[in-house]
């Protein structure tokens, strides 16, 4: 199964997290099958390719908990 979840890079207690589609089994900091965009928790900044997201989801590809109330949040998917 193919999940939509976030990768976590950058230095320690400066993190960024890439937003990328993986196995669901695969570890965290596995291998991504697909990058879709990054969140900055700090600045709360979020950039993605909204084009992708739409289709992915469309697809059957799961978000995280997490990147569902993030993406929730800032109203790029609405509540089912």
């Amino acid at each position: 199964m193919l999940k939509m979840r976030l990768k976590r890079c950058g230095k320690k207690r400066q993190t960024t997290y890439k937003i990328v589609i993986m196995n669901s089994i695969s570890k965290r900091d596995g291998k991504e099958i697909k990058y879709l965009g990054y969140y900055n928790p700090k600045t709360k900044e979020l950039k993605v390719n909204l084009e992708d997201i739409i289709f992915n989801l469309s697809v059957g590809v799961q978000p995280t908990k997490t990147l569902e109330n993030l993406l929730l949040k800032t109203k790029i998917i609405s509540k089912k």
